[in-house]
């Protein structure tokens, strides 16, 4: 009678719910089974997903097997096909207790070996919110799921579903014991940040809670927000930004490309000039702030010249840290139609570029901070973050979950160093 065992592939979303599969299957009471909660953004997570399937078979050849997460949701049937499988349930089910209970209670028998029904029809988000998922020094919380929006080359919300809020009320009272239980730093996710709210009684706005979470729980020391799609950016978040210490200068920004025609095909919601105007008035309100970013290379119909205005976006952002995706064909979205899709190694190429020019984004950003206190987040004796999420490492160790004060002496190439 061995614990379940967990694979976490993807998004910090998927580790949470991780963590909360791991609560839901221990009250069950199931046994001896590997359960891999997969990952869709791209055709290469999906592979990613199988090759670890494959992997954890082997060197598990007793265990029963249950796929899940966003592949399991979109390609059920892609997972349900494979020997190696035992079961596969859906974004939706994963979170049911029930759904481990009948695992558990009777695995091959009476339980469906395909659990994925129809996650448009959700409405509300589950009821799985945890407590204490991270490190010793960072805990997560997940406030919204799902997305409304239907980029032309994302599959996500065929994987998660229409976006759903985590009330307010909810929010703040989990917070208040993660704060109880001593962490010092709390960062909200979810699919679609910038929209939660939307669907709740008088439509508040993330700024709304951010603003609310801060005042109720005045003990959190810092408060982090994930990605964010900046043309959804409300006027209390940009107050917070301009007027709470506690919100840490740190964005992630969803930009996917730095060409206005590449954009519109993308079915984005911005333009080029909108992410310039945002990432220069947020720095103007808070000097220290920097920005990281997800940007797509290989986009079908892009030109060279449109790749160069992804490359200039860095610049004209003065982005530091970049999520580089090569575009992923992923078939039932509108963009794998489009014929003039690009060569791979057309792609790979471009990818590469963005990358290099991230990296001497990083190394300006970490050459800036030199003979600059900063306070800094443990996370284990040696390494900690500062308020804009830069690694900082410790020669002597320092107290883990702890903020530390801290003067930069020097930095590596991916690191600064105190």
């Amino acid at each position: 009678m061995n614990p379940p065992k967990f694979t976490t592939l993807g998004c910090r979303l998927n580790a949470y719910e991780t963590e909360a599969m791991k609560e839901l299957s221990q009250q069950a009471g199931l046994s001896d089974a590997v359960i891999v909660n997969t990952c869709a953004v791209t055709a290469e997570a999906v592979r990613k997903a199988r090759q670890e399937i494959r992997r954890l078979r082997r060197e598990n050849p007793d265990a029963r097997l249950i796929v899940t997460g966003c592949a399991a949701q979109t390609e059920p049937e892609t997972f349900a096909r494979m020997d190696e499988v035992d079961a596969v349930i859906g974004n939706t089910e994963k979170m049911q207790p029930e759904t481990w209970k009948g695992m558990a209670a009777d695995f091959i028998g009476q339980t469906e070996a395909v659990q994925v029904d129809d996650i448009m029809s959700v409405t509300e988000t589950a009821g799985h919110l945890i407590d204490g998922f991270g490190t010793r020094s960072r805990a997560y919380v997940q406030v919204q799921n799902g997305c409304d929006h239907r980029c032309t080359f994302c599959i996500i919300p065929y994987g998660r579903g229409n976006s759903r809020s985590v009330p307010a009320g909810v929010v703040v009272d989990q917070i208040k014991r993660l704060v109880d239980k001593g962490y010092n730093e709390v960062v909200l996710t979810g699919v679609d940040l910038t929209s939660w709210g939307a669907d709740l009684p008088a439509q508040p706005k993330l700024g709304d809670l951010v603003m609310r979470i801060l005042k109720l729980v005045p003990d959190l020391a810092r408060l982090r927000i994930s990605s964010i799609d900046s043309i959804e950016v409300d006027e209390n978040l940009m107050r917070a930004i301009a007027t709470e210490p506690r919100l840490m200068p740190h964005l992630h920004l969803s930009l996917q490309h730095g060409d206005d025609l590449i954009l519109k095909r993308m079915k984005r919601r911005h333009l080029r000039d909108d992410a310039i105007r945002f990432t220069e008035e947020a720095r103007k309100l808070r000097p220290d702030m920097t920005y990281g970013a997800d940007i797509i290379a290989g986009f079908p119909t892009e030109t060279e010249a449109h790749f160069e205005n992804s490359l200039k976006l860095v610049k004209d952002c003065n982005l530091t840290w970049l999520h580089v995706f090569p575009y992923s064909k992923r078939d039932g979205t509108p963009a794998a139609r489009i014929p003039q899709q690009i060569n791979g190694s057309v792609i790979k190429d471009r990818a590469a570029r963005l990358r290099a020019s991230g990296d001497a984004q990083v190394a300006k950003h970490l050459s800036e901070q030199i003979g600059k206190q900063h306070t800094v987040l443990m996370e284990n004796p040696h390494m900690g973050r500062t308020e804009q999420f830069t690694e900082v490492a410790f020669a002597a160790p320092q107290p883990e979950g702890q903020i530390v004060s801290a003067t930069i002496v020097g930095k590596s190439a991916t690191q600064l160093q105190a």
